[in-house]
């Protein structure tokens, strides 16, 4: 006899997104399966391997709703859906405290109101296993032990190929299990299976021309099944074009201990950015989410690199938990150092006398308060600009790190999937990095992927627990 399986709800991956909707669902008396298509039990994805600051939009969960309100509307400028901002500001407090009812524990980790919600025990920022027993791989392992008491069921390599569709309806979906293909009979299905950034046909398709130059900061498991087998099935994609990520010394490439940390992020903020022909080409004050993004977008993602002086690197070069200074060159990374620019841009293989002008005109500019008028423009409203002339004089070769996609599947405030002309796909629900339209736009607006995670997965499973209860 053929395997089989019928539920009345089933989920697609088994990162915080899927086991939230999973347990959630559980506890209102559904039988719920959940597929991953890691094969043992420790199986990789990002929510394993996060740093667990649970914000929205830099804002602590807990804050009044107004707050979180303006807080991702100014990040966002108009790009987020009205209707998924609102989610956000209205559950995630309850979503966050939910999860500790489950056994999920928070701490407060610094001062900064961003990390007042940080998993615990908090990761390591070292080695390859950081993340072991810590953080996100003890929440993963606490929902799926909730999940278990509640008989929901957990299939390990299982991997969802294509959405059963009946009369516009989904009704289940197929699955590779034990070298099969395995139907799957549900009342509903929940997409939680994380961004594309793994997926080098769509990152070619909407990210970067060059995907193999983009460094992966995170389990690099995140394929867009759920994102492919949506689209098939009529579902509206938005924001494809942005993602999460922080900006890494090149050497990451081929480095493991440079990744996810440290992060080049204050360095840049504090230099400047310049491709090939030694010329800015981003606005260093809009962060390092920005200038990833961009340096993803270059013809060659490799071609970057930032240029700061002594002052830089011994001041915003020292910041952030994981500095850059000291730990890219105890890790084995590449500062060039040089006592003038022009002996910098020969280590380089940059125009010297282009550089040269480059880092002159920021000077003038940095000096006159007039930072504004160069092209591109350098913002400074929340970083500082800093003069170049410090000797020594260094540079760090630079690429993109991608963490996850920003865009994905449309959704509305109940997080069912939206069709092209913005309908409900009957059956059909998306939740956490799958989806799109709260981060991401011309601003690169990032609210937090934890807490996405959690109130979009929150509230489909309480639409299809209410459905439930009707019929």
């Amino acid at each position: 006899m053929s395997e089989s399986y019928a539920f009345d709800a089933v989920i697609v991956g088994a990162g915080i997104a899927g086991l939230v909707s999973a347990v959630r669902l559980a506890e209102q008396g559904l039988r719920v399966g959940v597929l991953e298509k890691g094969e043992h039990e420790k199986y990789p994805c990002n929510s394993r391997m996060t740093g667990g600051a649970f914000h929205v939009a830099f804002r602590d969960v807990n804050d009044p709703e107004n707050v979180l309100l303006d807080a991702m509307e100014t990040r966002s400028r108009g790009f987020a859906r009205p209707e998924l901002v609102q989610a956000m500001a209205k559950d995630i407090s309850v979503a966050v405290q939910w999860l500790k009812t489950k056994g999920v524990r928070f701490i407060k980790v610094g001062h900064e109101i961003h990390r007042q919600h940080t998993l615990a025990p908090p990761i390591l920022l070292q080695g390859r296993t950081y993340w072991e027993g810590r953080g996100g791989d003890v929440l993963l392992r606490t929902l799926g032990g909730a999940l278990k008491e509640l008989g929901g069921t957990l299939l390990l390599g299982a991997r969802a190929v294509r959405l059963s569709m009946k009369d516009g309806k989904c009704v289940g979906l197929e699955m590779e299990h034990k070298g099969a293909r395995v139907p799957v009979q549900a009342g509903s299905v929940v997409l939680c299976d994380g961004g594309f950034q793994a997926n080098h046909e769509l990152m070619r398709e909407f990210i970067t021309a060059a995907p193999e130059k983009v460094k992966q900061r995170g389990a690099a498991t995140g394929n867009g099944d759920g994102l492919q087998m949506a689209r098939k099935a009529g579902a509206q994609l938005v924001g494809m074009d942005r993602f999460y990520g922080h900006l890494l010394a090149q050497d990451a490439m081929h480095n493991d201990d440079l990744w996810p940390f440290p992060i080049m992020d204050f360095v840049c903020t504090a230099g400047v950015v310049v491709d090939a022909s030694a010329r800015r080409f981003v606005d260093e004050g809009l962060g390092g989410v920005s200038m990833t993004n961009r340096i993803a977008g270059l013809a060659d993602p490799l071609a970057a690199t930032v240029v700061f002086d002594g002052a830089i690197w011994d001041g915003p070069g020292r910041e952030f938990i994981s500095p850059a200074n000291p730990l890219l060159v105890t890790r084995g990374g590449t500062l060039h150092t040089a006592p003038d620019l022009a002996a910098l841009a020969g280590q380089l293989g940059l125009p010297a006398a282009a550089l040269a002008e480059t880092v002159a005109r920021y000077n003038a500019a940095v000096d006159a308060g007039e930072t504004g008028r160069l092209d591109p423009p350098r913002t400074t409203a929340t970083y500082r600009a800093h003069a170049i002339r410090t000797a020594p004089f260094h540079a760090i070769r630079l690429c993109a790190g991608i963490t996850y996609t920003m865009g994905g599947i449309a959704i509305d405030g109940r997080s069912r999937v939206l069709n092209a002309v913005n309908q409900p796909i009957a059956g059909l629900y998306a939740a956490g990095c799958a989806t799109g339209g709260l981060e991401g736009g011309e601003f690169i607006a990032y609210i937090g992927g934890l807490t996405k995670s959690s109130v979009t997965a929150f509230r489909a499973a309480n639409e299809i627990a209410a459905g439930h209860a009707k019929n």
